[in-house]
């Protein structure tokens, strides 16, 4: 009968594992430690007494959000004292078309950005209620406070994104499209190109983590990252000559994006962001190894909410 039951949990817990993971990575912005908390949940729900749970996945989302909640309580001194701006480990998804445009949104570079400015209970409560439609009640249960502190962090929370988030971005065709007229520049050394694809004021965030040579500080303008992208194709980068680099169009965090690799590894990931006129506003360039390994592994997430 308990091998039964252990089955019957294994079997439910596989059923939510997704979601799980599609709740930690929002939360923690780390494929990694979002692997490590749903890990965390599974041993939780292993020693739970099941015949006491009504809502499996109500419950295993409550588990996962406050495992994912201290993690992130734990990791933030990290962040703060990171060499360079920190950017979220980029994971594949599928074909960005296919994505309901608010999951994929929910779970860009650019969003994930903002959220890292919240505090970690705002971050929680966000993701929970904006993102996967939690009530407020629900939440205060999972992360183990209020209700009014909950409904707090959550306005709280909802005015900050708000205010640092664009309103109006180019349609998901558009992206992809000028998307592959960059990667086309880009890999041709056309500087030209490059140009009439940047917003004059473009910004490009790159992180190496002190792992590998980035600019520490954003670039910023339409000429000097036009430049810093048309040299790919010219010089040694990381150690890997022009002629062995390969770049591909692939989805990333829920949007077009593009992998560099050498043949041994992964290099480095690009995503965009785009306005309204359908130009590149940013570019947000993941070099640190240790954030790659979700993308070198070759896994695409399914990033959905439901």
């Amino acid at each position: 009968m308990t091998e039964v039951f252990a089955h019957g949990g294994q079997q439910v817990f596989h059923e939510h594992r997704r979601l799980l993971f599609s709740v930690a990575y929002r939360v923690l912005g780390s494929a990694a430690d979002a692997e490590d908390a749903v890990q965390d949940a599974w041993i939780k729900w292993s020693a739970a007494d099941r015949s006491q749970v009504a809502d499996p996945k109500a419950y295993l989302t409550r588990i996962v959000s406050n495992l994912a909640l201290e993690r992130l309580r734990s990791t933030r001194h990290k962040r703060e004292t990171y060499v360079g701006p920190w950017l979220p480990e980029p994971i594949l998804t599928g074909g960005d078309a296919c994505e309901a445009a608010m999951d994929a949104e929910s779970v860009s570079m650019a969003m994930l950005v903002v959220l890292e400015t919240l505090s970690p209970l705002e971050r929680a409560v966000f993701v929970l209620k904006e993102v996967f439609g939690f009530s407020h009640a629900e939440i205060a249960e999972a992360v183990e406070r209020s209700e009014a502190a909950v409904r707090q962090a959550a306005h709280r929370a909802r005015e900050h994104v708000q205010a640092r988030r664009p309103r109006f971005t180019a349609d998901r065709t558009r992206q992809r499209e000028v998307t592959e007229r960059f990667f086309a520049a880009a890999t041709g050394g056309d500087v030209n190109a490059l140009m009439e694809l940047l917003s004059p004021d473009v910004t490009l965030w790159t992180d190496g983590g002190g792992k590998v040579r980035q600019a520490l500080l954003p670039v910023v303008g339409a000429q000097t990252v036009a430049s810093w992208f048309a040299a790919i194709g010219t010089v040694t980068y990381q150690g890997v000559e022009p002629a062995d680099m390969r770049a591909e169009l692939v989805g990333i965090n829920g949007g077009p994006g593009i992998v560099f690799s050498s043949p041994e590894r992964v290099i480095a990931t690009v995503t965009f962001d785009f306005g309204p006129d359908g130009r590149i506003t940013a570019l947000h360039n993941v070099a640190n190894p240790d954030k790659l390994r979700a993308v070198a592994d070759g896994t695409a997430h399914d990033i959905g909410t439901r």
